[in-house]
């Protein structure tokens, strides 16, 4: 029998007055509860071992009996004996789409239900897979089904996401079944992409054969182990209950099954999750000092290997709190950045993000998602209680943080040693969309030299394992498709992200995958009429709500939106992604944008100092002043060009260039640039790099 507060049978009810239960109270083990503001935890030997909730409400006078508030998803997870009714029933039925409970279950077992926003009168249903990927490593095998799927049963693309894995569009419920299996019987996975628990875990892309590399990947991929659901809910509904579990290192196991410090549920099909799982997604990343590639302080959990000076591995600085989501015009809703929690030693981490982990699910609100991430428990409470209570369930204190070199962002794009006699190619990919000839030539060459591949937290692509014989062929196919080594890329592009936004995501405000390379080429432009150099670039990211998937808040210039063809304009992050951005003005048209970038870029061109990032420019100049020198913009003041290439030997050329310019929305100039650049590269591609 679950026991609840406030039910009426086999209630657990406290007789003392002076006790009173915490507002951030989630799930305890059937055998404790937290009873004192410390957290101390006591056992109640006249338990009798059943689950008992004690959910997020503020702190009521003793004489309360009111079932604590609890979000309607919760109420799902409790009665879907384990993630799996009524979703297991609901795949079978003839309708396009699935009820609101399974639309909330199927998350768990990585899908969303969507329909396409473009069109008008009955939604037309479909599901968006997604993979989950540790480190973003791809097998041979995996890439080439799903370019299959993608084809047989999705919108003909594949999209590579912020977080490492691939997300296919377009499945009909009635396709389901066949998608997950075949992406089961492939060497991939979909649990736990979506939902209330921990997500794909990041680590660096690329596959150097380095000690400090292959060890970061490794431990990304027991952390992620360590955190899969156990109950076999996913093979239940998708594979008939057969399972492709495969083998795990015994410390994870180990990890997995220890209870010294009250972190699991005895004798649960989900020791570490219950029935409630966590109060909302959880997201881990891992990487090696200097190699800010993931993003690290944007997640709940930052992992820092850190090494001696033989380049051994001693042990893991640990970063916790951080993550991008927010709500317009709620400011209890915020973006926040990691901090510091403290360093364990190597044989601990296991141990120390199953404490982590722990805390968050017994005491992260329930009663309201959009304060549910553990970023506003962190806030709440501060860092040392949290601490406090992480090291209860660790059983051990946390250590100073040992000091890190500065980070940098590494995309890892081109030609490099593996360190093994192999090379890797990373590939840019605009917005991690993969399609048309560009998929057609992906399929070839990764088939061809049956190659792996990884996915960046940039949304690239990396082709691992080449042959040095095979460079020269695989550059050239790859650039007659568009793929080109990064220095024919537009730097703009290269560090540009967008959420996918319309038509198919239920959340989006505006356009952002489909709306960005308009605004990139506008950017461009500025750039061009205020004279920065083609070579110089700043982070752009834009997503089609506040919810954050591209991590809006760490751009350089984030633009967020905030109505129909609207966005929020966000200044202040870095190049290497360690300082958050704050928001400079709401409500900017998207045809409007230049009397916005076209002041801003003006004066970092004349007003910044020596190697002074766009960032650090606007950091330094304050917004008041920025918005007074946007208020008063009536233009650049024109000087002589001192370099000035005039690429039109006649009338004639001019205005026909000018017609197709127009046809693109560019200058004239620029589109005579763009095509000898591209010419350029045609030549160069298999020549050298």
């Amino acid at each position: 029998m679950t026991t609840s507060f406030g039910t009426t049978t086999g209630t657990l009810t406290p007789t003392d007055p002076k006790i009173r239960f915490q507002s951030f109270t989630g799930l305890k083990s059937s055998n404790s509860i937290a009873l004192t503001r410390n957290l101390r935890v006591f056992p109640l030997p006249f338990c009798t071992p059943t689950l008992i909730r004690a959910v997020s409400t503020p702190l009521k006078p003793e004489t309360s009996t009111a079932e604590p508030k609890r979000s309607k998803v919760e109420i799902f997870k409790e009665q879907s004996n384990f993630i799996r009714y009524p979703l297991n029933e609901e795949i079978y039925t003839d309708t396009p789409n699935i009820n609101e409970a399974s639309t909330q279950l199927i998350k768990f077992h990585g899908s969303y239900q969507q329909y396409n926003r473009d069109e008008r009168g009955t939604r037309s249903y479909s599901f968006m897979l997604r993979t989950k990927n540790p480190g973003g490593k791809v097998p041979n095998q995996l890439y080439l089904t799903m370019d299959d799927l993608a084809d047989q049963f999705g919108i003909g693309t594949l999209r590579l996401t912020t977080r490492q894995t691939f997300q296919l569009h377009g499945v009909l419920k009635k396709d389901l079944k066949t998608v997950m299996s075949t992406i089961i019987r492939n060497m991939g996975s979909t649990l736990g992409a979506c939902g209330d628990l921990n997500r794909n875990v990041l680590a660096p892309a690329a596959p150097f054969m380095t000690k400090e590399y292959k060890f970061a990947q490794e431990t990304a991929e027991n952390i992620a182990a360590l955190l899969t659901p156990q109950s076999g809910f996913y093979y239940d509904v998708w594979v008939d209950g057969e399972k492709f579990m495969t083998s795990e290192p015994p410390e994870v196991v180990k990890a997995r099954n220890d209870n010294s410090h009250g972190t699991n549920f005895p004798d649960s099909p989900e020791p570490i999750y219950g029935t409630q799982f966590l109060p909302r997604k959880f997201k881990i990343a891992v990487t090696v000092p200097t190699d800010n590639s993931v993003d690290i302080l944007t997640n709940d959990i930052g992992v820092v290997v850190v090494f001696d000076e033989d380049g051994e591995p001693q042990g893991f600085n640990i970063y916790v709190g951080g993550g991008m989501g927010r709500t317009h015009r709620q400011e209890t809703t915020f973006p926040r950045l990691g901090e510091q929690l403290g360093y364990v030693p190597k044989g601990d981490i296991l141990y120390a993000i199953k404490a982590i982990v722990a805390t968050q699910r017994d005491h992260g609100r329930r009663d309201d998602r959009k304060y549910s991430r553990m970023k506003y428990l962190i806030s709440s409470w501060g860092i040392e209680k949290f601490r406090n209570v992480v090291e209860q369930y660790y059983g051990k204190k946390f250590e100073p943080f040992p000091e890190l070199p500065e980070w940098e962002f590494k995309s890892f794009l081109g030609w490099h040693e593996q360190g093994d006699g192999a090379l890797f190619c990373g590939l840019h990919v605009d917005n991690g969309r993969i399609g048309g000839k560009m998929k057609k030539t992906l399929r070839e060459v990764i088939e061809k030299y049956n190659l792996n591949v990884r996915i960046t937290p940039n949304q690239n692509l990396i082709l691992c394992d080449i042959r040095s014989a095979w460079r020269r062929p695989i550059t050239t196919v790859l650039a007659q498709a568009g793929l080109l080594h990064p220095r024919y890329v537009d730097p703009l592009n290269l560090t540009a992200m967008a959420c996918p936004a319309f038509p198919l995501c239920p959340l989006a405000i505006t356009e952002a995958e489909r709306g960005i390379p308009d605004i990139l080429k506008r950017v461009r432009a500025v750039f061009e009429k205020v004279g920065l150099k083609y070579s110089e670039s700043i982070v752009i990211r834009v997503t089609g709500c506040p919810n954050g998937c591209a991590r809006p808040y760490m751009a350089e210039l984030g633009l967020v939106g905030d109505g129909p063809n609207s966005y929020q304009i966000w200044l202040g992050g870095t190049p290497n992604q360690t300082q958050l951005a704050r928001t400079f003005m709401n409500k900017v048209k998207v045809q409007d944008l230049e009397k916005v970038f076209e002041p801003l870029f003006y004066y970092w061109k004349r007003k910044r100092q020596p190697k002074e990032s766009f960032g650090d420019f606007t950091t330094r100049m304050g917004f008041e002043k920025l918005h007074e020198l946007v208020d008063k913009w009536e233009g650049p003041v024109q000087s002589p060009v001192r370099y000035n290439l005039k690429p039109f030997a006649d009338k004639e050329t001019y205005e026909a260039m000018e017609e197709l310019a127009k046809l693109q929305n560019k200058s004239p100039h620029q589109l005579a640039m763009e095509v000898i650049r591209n010419f350029v590269a045609a030549q160069q591609n298999g020549k050298s790099e």
